[in-house]
């Protein structure tokens, strides 16, 4: 313990209130008193919300009928050390990075936790430029090659600082928000001389990152919506620790997560 004093925290969740967007559909925070200081001696609060607000950390539960509760995963999985990759420079709307963009920035090794800096957290709720449609809906996300290299990797979880780790445009999202969807086809089109279905198609890839990753024996899980201090750690190893509630039977479940720099071993 005498080393504590080595060690810096970094915050990597977002404030989480009755202003913090969920996954689109999904359930929002409310919050409201039961009770008051003056006639009942203290102050009581009911919060109801889904899973899927604020920054959280998905289960295997959540894809995976069989899959383990968050009471069920191991500290060793939630806590060890990790990277953190800046992409904020390739930062576009409906942005598709690689296996190959993040290893020209970081050594990632086998069984680490990954956090991406994908450049969206900007755009969060409480920030400046806050922008839920542009976080939500046209945030950056991988590439399909992407599934096999976090198999090949063995990595604990994932960390993205946007909405979802998958594409937007991947997810449910391409239905709800038809004119989001056109206008991602027109730009892969320009980009990639490829169609929208033909980056990612529709059924056999459909969210790629969540189905074909959550279930045994991968259980390659991940935490949407971080941010913090995640600019300070842009490119650099450290100790990351997720810490959801031991919530049994939870699919998934809101999460403070914190990294710690210092460590000469991480």
């Amino acid at each position: 313990m005498s080393k504590w004093s080595d060690i810096t925290m970094y915050e990597l969740s977002i404030p989480i209130g009755i202003n913090t967007p969920p996954w689109p559909t999904y359930e929002p925070l409310q919050m409201k008193f039961f009770k008051r200081l003056a006639p009942n001696g203290a102050n009581g609060q009911l919060i109801t919300h889904s899973n899927h607000v604020g920054t959280h950390l998905d289960g295997p539960l959540h894809f995976d009928t069989a899959g383990r509760d968050m009471a069920s995963l191991e500290l060793t999985k939630l806590c060890h050390p990790g990277v953190v990759v800046d992409l904020s420079d390739q930062a576009e709307d409906f942005g598709i990075y690689t296996p190959e963009d993040i290893e020209e920035r970081v050594e990632v090794r086998e069984g680490d936790i990954l956090i991406i800096n994908t450049g969206y957290h900007k755009y969060g709720w409480d920030q400046p430029e806050a922008d839920e449609r542009r976080y939500m809906l046209r945030h950056p996300g991988p590439s399909l090659d992407f599934v096999q290299w976090v198999r090949d990797k063995k990595l604990r979880w994932i960390g993205v600082d946007c909405g979802s780790a998958d594409h937007p445009m991947n997810t449910k999202i391409r239905d709800w928000e038809p004119m989001e969807a056109e206008k991602c086809d027109a730009l892969f089109r320009e980009r990639y001389g490829k169609s929208l279905n033909e980056v990612y198609p529709w059924p056999d890839r459909y969210q790629a990152m969540h189905i074909e990753l959550f279930r045994k024996p991968y259980e390659a899980i991940h935490a949407e919506c971080l941010g913090g201090d995640i600019d300070k750690l842009s490119n650099k190893r450290v100790v990351i620790g997720c810490f959801p509630w031991k919530l049994v039977d939870g699919e998934s479940c809101i999460a403070r997560i914190v990294a710690f720099d210092g460590f000469e071993d991480a």
